[in-house]
């Protein structure tokens, strides 16, 4: 059989070959970059990693993406196309030894007019020691680093070695690709997939862009003897497991979903909101950190515009504590609705935000006398509480008083917005205001 194309996985040299069962996704690896599959804004004829190899300049890379969309094969392949050795690591499993065993091999090839292709996958797991490890071979280009990592490098590797290398994206594999790839295995076993074009369609979703999973799980179906019926979605999803989503409650993900819920919810788009929501819980987060998100939406986003989605907030909490899963998170999906549909204002947050900056500007100014209290006669005859204004028994139950510290002008923090019911608290104010004029033109 003709050597197939190399899609994922670790490379193999000639010597080190397996010669028993290869796994599909093993024996479908492309050999040449243009066979990669996906991710066009790389490797196509305007791609980066295209021009870069077209102007003989391969910097050190990270290439950062999802599993199961070549990370591992692209490394490799540019390797070959830059003429470079290519010398494979894994942040897992390798430590100090073998980091200065890979450099004394590549400066002992560059003696020799060859240059080293240093892949590290994992590359996030290395700690900063190690990390700063890489700096002075990358920099005399004793090695061409290329890292691969599913994680944000902007949060799991050293500012020093981010400045050395060129972060590249990898997208998950689309519709596209991943039929694409399934057009490739049934060319390479020579029979179709024993399913409906629902099924089909299923089965793509079910890999979630993981490209290695779709051919994992595409071996075991062209491992059912042929002539049967094909399956349907029910058949397939009774025979194969979903991938799981990706979600690490502690990583970038987490923090891209809760972003994703919040903004939705401040955009008042209930149905992307509740979609968040789900994706999270699915995911496996704790709705009571979802529950803490919202109720701090209610009173930031939300505000004085539904004064009423505040302790809805915390009642839903509440409902949740008392009723656990998965009963109580329907009283949360209830809150995500009202939150993005509520009126929004943030009236109270930036005023907050006011007050404290002119807090933290003022120092120790004291309140005015007028609203001091004096419990002593010392504190009366320094004029403690002198000239108070009972508001309750004034007009309107309004005295227009000074509450501002003595030498400190009065500031304007809170101005409401005309949205939901703070559009009467707008109205009241700008009636006090006024009253307190005219009050205090008349003192």
């Amino acid at each position: 059989m003709a050597r197939a194309p190399d899609l994922f996985g670790d490379p193999q040299t000639d010597a080190a070959a397996p010669t028993g069962p290869r796994p599909l996704a093993d024996r479908l690896r492309p050999g040449v970059l243009a066979e990669v599959i996906g991710q066009d804004h790389l490797l196509g004829p305007a791609g980066t990693l295209t021009l870069m190899l077209a102007r003989g300049s391969l910097p050190s890379l990270i290439l950062w993406g999802p599993p199961g969309v070549g990370k591992t094969t692209i490394a490799r392949l540019l390797a070959a196309a830059a003429g470079l050795h290519f010398h494979p690591l894994s942040a897992v499993f390798s430590g100090v030894a073998d980091l200065k065993r890979a450099f004394d091999d590549a400066r002992d090839r560059r003696r020799k007019g060859k240059g080293t292709l240093l892949f590290v996958d994992e590359v996030h797991r290395f700690n900063r020691a190690q990390q700063d490890g890489f700096l002075p071979v990358v920099e005399d280009g004793t090695i061409t680093l290329v890292g691969a990592t599913t994680e944000n490098p902007s949060f799991a590797l050293n500012g020093a070695l981010l400045s050395r290398c060129q972060v590249l994206v990898l997208k998950r594999l689309d519709d596209d690709a991943m039929e694409a790839l399934l057009a490739r295995a049934e060319a390479m076993e020579e029979r179709a997939l024993p399913l409906t074009q629902d099924a089909r369609a299923t089965l793509r979703a079910m890999a979630d862009g993981d490209g290695r999973y779709l051919l994992n799980m595409t071996e075991q179906l062209l491992a059912i003897p042929p002539g049967g019926d094909a399956l349907d979605p029910t058949a397939l999803a009774a025979l194969l497991a979903r991938r799981a989503a990706l979600y690490d409650k502690d990583r970038e993900e987490h923090f891209n979903l809760i972003s994703a819920l919040h903004k939705s919810l401040r955009g008042s788009d209930p149905d992307a909101a509740l979609y968040w929501f789900a994706r999270m819980l699915t995911g496996g987060e704790d709705p009571r950190y979802i529950a803490r998100r919202l109720t701090r939406f209610a009173a930031e986003d939300v505000g004085m515009a539904d004064p009423r989605a505040l302790p809805l907030a915390i009642a839903a909490w509440e409902t949740y504590e008392r009723l656990g899963s998965p009963e109580g998170e329907l009283a949360l999906a209830q809150l995500v609705v009202h939150l993005a549909t509520a009126p929004k204002s943030n009236a109270v947050y930036a005023a907050f935000g006011a007050a404290m900056r002119a807090a933290k500007e003022t120092g120790s100014l004291m309140p005015p006398q007028n609203i001091l209290n004096a419990p002593t006669k010392l504190m009366k005859q320094l004029g403690y509480g002198s000239g108070y204004e009972y508001d309750h028994d004034a007009e309107e139950g309004f005295s227009g008083a000074n509450y501002w510290p003595e030498g400190m002008d009065p500031q304007r923090l809170y101005t409401p917005t005309d949205r939901g019911a703070e559009r009467a608290v707008a109205e009241r104010l700008a009636e006090l205001h006024r009253l307190r004029r005219d009050r205090q033109r008349r003192r």
